[in-house]
C-alpha cells in the first residue's frame, strides 16, 4: 500500500532535488513501492537495482509497448504515436527497427565525429570566451545560453536538418518533455509539441526524398527497410520526434547537471582541471549522481513478480533510475558524488533491449565539452541560485547562472 507520507509521484516534489531519502528509506522497507496517482491507476515504482535490471531484462514480462513509457495513461492515439517510437516498441518490433540505425551509433562510428564535435564546442565557447571583457568574469545562464547549443548541432547535424531549424526544433524537444512545468509548456501543450514536431518530420522527409543523397543519418531511415518495408513520411515523422527530442533533452541535462555537480564539489573541479584523463570517470558519475530522467514505465502483460511482490497483468511498473543508480546494495557511499567511482555500473543508460542507443554519442559529448570549457575558463562559479524543472520524469534545471572568467 502507498505511505501516505511519501507521495514520489508528485512532480512537485523534484522542484528542490530528487527525494533521495525517501528512496533511501523505501529501498530498505518497500523496494517495490506501490504509489497512488490522483485520477488514474497508480504504479508499482522498482526501486532496487537489481529489481530495475530484473524488469528491463525481461520484455516477455514487462511491455514497453503496452501502455507506454510514462506513469500517466495516454489518450489512444497519443499511445498509438508513442509505439512507433524505439523507445516504445517491444521485440521483436524493437530489434527489427534499430536494426538498422544500429551501426550508425557504434564507437567507432562516433569516435570519427570527435574532431567535429569539437569544433562546434569550440563555436558555442569561444564567442563568450571573447566576451570576458574583466577578471569580474561574464555572467551566463548555462542550460540556454551555452549547454543547450551543443546537442541542437550534433543532432542537426547528425541528421541534416537545415541550421535556421535547428532553434525551433529545440525549442519543440523541451516543450515535448517539459509538460509538467508550466513556465516550459502547460500539461496540455505537450501532445501538441509532439505533433507539431512530427508534422515538421513528415515535411522534412518529403523534401529530402527529392534531394541528393547527403549520407547523413536521415538518408539511413528514408533508404533502409524497417522490419520489412521502408519508412513512410509519417513513420518518419514519428521516429523523429523520439530522435530529436532524447538527442537535446538528455545531453543538455548531463551538462548543466555535471557542471552543477562539480561547483558544488570544488575539490573534485580542481582533479579534473588537474587531470583532464579523469574527464570521462567524471561524466559516468554525473550520470549516475544526476541521471537526466527519473523513470521509465512499464506494463505487465501477464501476472508476475517482482522480489516476492505480486504483480497483476496490466500493473504499471516505474523502473526508477534515481532510486537504483544510489543503491547502496551496489554502490559503496552511494549519496556521494565520486569522480573517481569504478566500476560505476549505473543504469542512466538504460540496460537490456532499449539500451541507449546513443550512448557513445552522449559520452564523446560529454567528455569533449568538459575538455573545452575547461581549457578556456579558468574560473567557474554560480552567479545565482539554481532553478529546477518541475517534473517526475527529467531530473533537469530550467536555469544554471554562473560566472566565466
Amino acid at each position: 500500500m502507498t505511505d501516505t507520507a511519501t507521495d514520489i509521484y508528485s512532480p512537485d516534489l523534484y522542484v528542490d532535488g530528487p527525494p533521495h531519502e525517501a528512496f533511501s528509506r523505501l529501498r530498505r522497507e518497500q523496494p517495490v513501492y506501490w504509489q497512488d496517482v490522483p485520477g488514474q491507476a497508480g504504479y508499482w515504482a522498482v526501486l532496487r537495482h537489481a529489481d530495475v535490471v530484473h524488469v528491463a531484462r525481461h520484455p516477455e514480462l514487462f511491455s514497453a509497448s503496452e501502455g507506454g513509457v510514462v506513469i500517466e495513461d495516454l489518450e489512444p492515439a497519443s499511445l498509438e504515436s508513442m509505439r512507433d517510437m524505439l523507445l516504445a516498441m517491444d521485440p521483436p518490433r524493437h530489434t527489427a527497427y534499430r536494426k538498422p540505425v544500429s551501426p550508425e551509433f557504434k564507437a567507432r562510428v562516433i569516435g570519427r565525429m570527435e574532431e567535429r564535435i569539437r569544433a562546434i564546442t569550440a563555436g558555442i565557447l569561444d564567442p563568450i570566451h571573447a566576451r570576458v571583457a574583466s577578471p569580474a568574469g561574464l555572467e551566463v545562464e548555462f542550460v540556454h545560453e551555452v549547454g543547450a547549443h551543443l546537442p541542437s548541432a550534433v543532432v542537426g547535424e547528425l541528421m541534416g536538418i537545415p541550421r535556421e531549424d535547428w532553434a525551433t526544433i529545440h525549442a519543440l524537444a523541451e516543450r515535448n518533455s517539459g509538460g509538467q512545468d508550466p513556465d516550459i509548456a502547460e500539461e496540455s501543450e505537450r501532445g501538441s509539441s509532439s505533433v507539431e514536431m512530427a508534422m515538421y518530420g513528415m515535411g522534412f522527409a518529403a523534401r529530402r526524398r527529392t534531394m541528393p543523397l547527403q549520407e547523413d543519418l536521415t538518408d539511413v531511415l528514408l533508404g533502409s527497410p524497417f522490419d520489412g518495408r521502408l519508412m513512410t513520411d509519417v513513420d518518419f515523422g514519428r521516429f523523429f520526434v523520439q530522435l530529436v527530442t532524447a538527442g537535446n533533452d538528455t545531453t543538455r541535462t548531463m551538462l548543466s547537471s555535471g557542471l552543477l555537480a562539480l561547483l558544488q564539489h570544488p575539490e573534485q573541479l580542481a582533479e579534473v582541471r588537474r587531470r583532464p584523463e579523469a574527464i570521462p570517470g567524471m561524466v559516468e558519475e554525473v550520470l549516475r549522481w544526476a541521471n537526466p530522467l527519473h523513470y521509465f514505465r512499464r506494463t505487465a502483460v501477464t501476472d508476475t513478480e517482482i522480489s516476492g511482490q505480486p504483480i497483476a497483468a496490466g500493473d504499471k511498473v516505474a523502473m526508477v533510475y534515481t532510486s537504483a543508480n544510489r543503491d547502496e546494495a551496489v554502490f559503496d557511499d552511494p549519496q556521494s558524488f565520486d569522480i573517481t567511482r569504478s566500476p560505476n555500473p549505473h543504469l542512466s543508460f538504460g540496460i537490456g533491449t532499449h539500451f541507449c542507443l546513443g550512448v557513445h554519442l552522449a559520452r564523446l559529448e560529454g567528455r569533449v565539452f568538459f575538455e573545452e570549457l575547461l581549457a578556456r575558463f579558468g574560473r567557474v562559479e554560480l552567479a545565482g541560485e539554481p532553478v529546477r524543472q518541475r517534473s517526475n520524469l527529467n531530473n533537469a534545471l530550467k536555469s544554471l547562472p554562473v560566472r566565466l572568467a
